[in-house]
């Protein structure tokens, strides 16, 4: 029993010249060739009879390298399509963590009253009224507390090193300020 040598293998020099030739890159090369094979062995049947493989071989091989070249220029201006839309400069992490921190240490400084009339009715979610009962103070008295941290934090976001205090004292010993 004779084999024939499959002439398909007489091809694969060929073939990987070829497909250097238009690739430049030996592994994207053998990935055409590959490629062209798996194809061509997918469709075999539209191989006439008796026809040689190697010119069908290299137009499927060809074929493929424009498809991938295409497919390549697609991702390129849809890559760079999404590169516009998206934002140039993107905030560090750690600015907004040390950010944070700093907003959680303004608050922890805050006055022993107004820190836990903020907690109660900003982070907790109580009314004036449950807050007040909850301290044992009028709701009034609450809602003085909640303004002045409140202000204290925006002078604190707004950069003033010591916020201005909400009462003006009058008269005693520091009369003279």
């Amino acid at each position: 029993m004779t084999r024939h040598r499959d002439p398909i293998l007489d091809l694969l020099a060929p073939l990987r010249r070829y497909a250097f030739a238009l690739t430049r890159d030996r592994a994207e090369a053998d990935d055409l060739v590959q490629d062209t094979l798996l194809r061509g062995h997918e469709q075999r049947r539209q191989l006439a009879e008796g026809k040689p493989p190697g010119p069908w071989l290299r137009a499927i091989l060809r074929n493929r390298f424009l498809d991938r070249r295409r497919r390549s220029l697609t991702d390129t201006r849809r890559e760079a399509a999404y590169a516009e839309l998206s934002a140039r400069v993107i905030d560090a992490p750690q600015d907004s963590a040390l950010r944070l921190a700093q907003l959680r240490r303004a608050f922890l400084d805050l006055p022993d009253d107004q820190r836990e009339a903020l907690e109660l009715v900003s982070i907790q979610g109580l009314s004036y009224a449950e807050a007040a009962a909850l301290a044992g103070v009028s709701p009034g008295t609450v809602m003085s507390r909640v303004s002045r941290a409140r202000a204290r934090l925006r002078a604190f976001e707004d950069g003033a090193a010591d916020p201005k205090p909400a009462l003006k004292l009058v008269g005693g010993h520091d009369a003279e300020r």
